[in-house]
């Protein structure tokens, strides 16, 4: 694996070669499939990770990336084209760049979706393999739940799933305001039908998060069979023939090869398994052939298919009264937080500070929840570009799109494997998504305004009372929308005699062999849920699926009384 062996021919005689099993991203779902591959096979294991190794002891407190990591230090800030119809502005979109990949830097938040997100999956692939009962059995497998077990839930896998360590007042003012509107208090919002409001669960247990790198690496790295790349970026995939064999990658200035026995198992995201695929020639004929790059196999679907959560804040002022996060992460208050935490291992640290959330059908929906709120007990970070807030305190009613029916796209930038891509999430493309975030700002008033919480706040900051018609609210829309960075779908699992399907319902690239996308990117369609859970889940059926492990399904679960649409995509 030295710079000179780049040079040599790509065909490796099978004993010459250095692994079994390449494993392209250390996030979520390369973490399972190392996991997967080195409990339950004799095989030998090569994780290869763009950013850095999992060590900085902030990433590991429950708040730490949000709050005490500058920006950019474990991520890759991805760069969107202009959004015409977001007035064309050009947002940010970041992805984890550690070993651990998303679940080191996200928000710990640990939600599954809707049954028919799931259902629906199996209707793209045309295929028993997916399906909400064929993937229960992997949530409930990984999961070391705190308080729930039995049908839904596991408490014995190693990915630690807990109540926050904290509730702030603002929390419980909220979710008694939703239940005071109506909606019904729920204990479980992981059981197929998230509806009404309640509280969330983390990735987090006694103010520790839970990341992939903690769950399924740590207990491996003295395992001899596994070896882990930081700082490698990959370049291109290795082939002889149609088979992936090995992988070339760049780290510290120096080019590698490596050359696997088994398969290459992709898990660099949304934008980085696509663009790999792209730039080994596996891609849409004629994008690749501008770009000057031989085309190896031509799937004009990968990079396409481009889904994101998003949404746009409801900014309140409060009275004040310490009912939330406000000025918590400085001075003596924080000096005093720490202290808590380190003598006592509990107080503020032990929260990612926004434990509350709802489930709503809006108005221009009617049937099922389209959009989600989550209550975040501060407004630090409520500026949107020409909308500015004062550093006071308050709260922010963050209005989500359940299932966006908006879908972009990623292509190359260029053949040079350093450019970043060129990323359209399209968001607001489809005029039912704005639609959706106006009735969902409408609902988030309406809760403001409802007792007890009511009685906590001043009074609306953003986008201020006298916005109020819906042309007014759907112009803040349109200037505030924002990504919660959740992108799927651009090497999605579908039908292999559907020519927009990258993967076949194993999530083998078509027209290869040796080769599977294990992440994010293979979601067909978003689930209605923070990505970083299904995205686990969906490596660890792929990596069954490789094994070949049949995975029993759970006694039948109970379905929702509504039918959650598909998001049409």
């Amino acid at each position: 694996m030295s710079a000179g062996a780049s040079r040599t021919s790509s065909a490796q005689p099978a004993a010459a070669r250095d692994c079994d099993y390449i494993i392209v991203g250390a996030g979520s779902a390369g973490c399972v499939a190392a996991w997967r591959l080195l409990n339950e096979t004799s095989a030998r294991v090569v994780v290869l990770e763009a950013g850095a190794d999992y060590r900085s002891p902030y990433l590991k407190l429950s708040p730490g990336y949000s709050r005490l990591v500058p920006k950019g230090i474990h991520c890759t800030l991805h760069h969107t084209v202009p959004q015409r119809h977001a007035d064309n502005r050009v947002l940010e979109i970041a992805t984890g760049r550690v070993v651990g990949g998303g679940s080191s830097v996200n928000a710990q938040v640990y939600m599954r979706g809707f049954r028919s997100d799931y259902d629906d999956w199996g209707r793209a692939t045309g295929s028993p393999l997916w399906s909400w009962d064929s993937i229960l059995p992997h949530f409930r497998r990984l999961e070391g739940n705190q308080k729930y077990d039995g049908e839904f839930h596991g408490s014995a896998g190693p990915l630690q799933v807990a109540d926050p360590g904290y509730f702030c007042e603002y929390s419980h003012l909220y979710v008694k305001a939703a239940q005071a509107s109506g909606l019904p208090f729920t204990a479980d919002f992981n059981r197929g039908a998230p509806a009404g409001t309640g509280y969330l669960q983390f990735t987090a247990r006694g103010g520790r998060r839970c990341s992939g790198a903690d769950a399924y690496l740590a207990p491996l790295r003295s395992n001899e069979r596994l070896r882990i790349v930081t700082h490698a970026q990959v370049e291109r995939i290795i082939f002889d023939g149609d088979r992936a064999i090995g992988v070339e990658y760049l780290r510290n200035g120096t080019r590698h090869r490596i050359y696997c026995s088994g398969e290459v198992l992709l898990s660099a995201g949304a934008f980085g398994s696509p663009k790999l695929l792209m730039l080994s020639g596996v891609g849409p004929a004629a994008e690749l052939e501008r770009l000057g790059l031989p085309v190896r196999v031509g799937l004009k679907g990968v990079g396409q298919n481009l889904q994101d959560h998003c949404g746009s804040p409801l900014v309140l002022e409060g009275q004040s009264r310490g009912d939330g996060y406000y000025r918590q992460d400085r001075g003596w208050r924080l000096a005093w937080n720490l202290l808590e935490y380190a003598l006592f291992r509990r107080g503020r640290l032990t929260t990612v500070g926004g434990e509350a959330t709802s489930f709503h059908a809006t108005e221009a929906a009617r049937a099922g929840s389209t959009v989600q709120i989550y209550c975040v007990p501060m407004i630090a970070y409520a500026n949107t570009g020409a909308d500015t807030v004062p550093d006071v305190d308050g709260i922010k009613l963050h209005v989500t799109l359940l299932r966006p029916w908006s879908v972009g796209s990623m292509t190359l930038r260029s053949a040079n494997p350093a450019d970043p891509p060129l990323v359209d999430p399209n968001y607001l493309g489809d005029p039912r998504d704005l639609r959706y975030l106006v009735d969902g700002l409408r609902i988030a008033r309406s809760l403001a305004a409802t007792a007890p919480l009511a009685g906590a706040l001043r009074g609306e900051m953003l986008p201020g009372a006298d916005v109020a018609d819906d042309e007014a609210l759907a112009r803040y829309v349109r200037r505030t929308v924002r990504t919660d960075w959740h992108p799927v779908g651009t090497c999605r699992m579908g039908r292999e005699d559907d020519p927009a399907s990258v993967l076949d319902d194993h999530l083998r690239v078509l027209g290869t062999r040796g080769l599977r996308v294990v992440d994010a990117s293979a979601m067909p369609n978003i689930v209605g849920a923070n990505t970083n859970a299904p995205t686990m889940a969906l490596a660890d059926r792929a990596l069954s699926l490789l094994i070949g492990r049949s995975e029993a399904p759970p006694r039948s679960a109970e379905r929702p009384s509504v039918r959650v649409p598909p998001n049409g995509t």
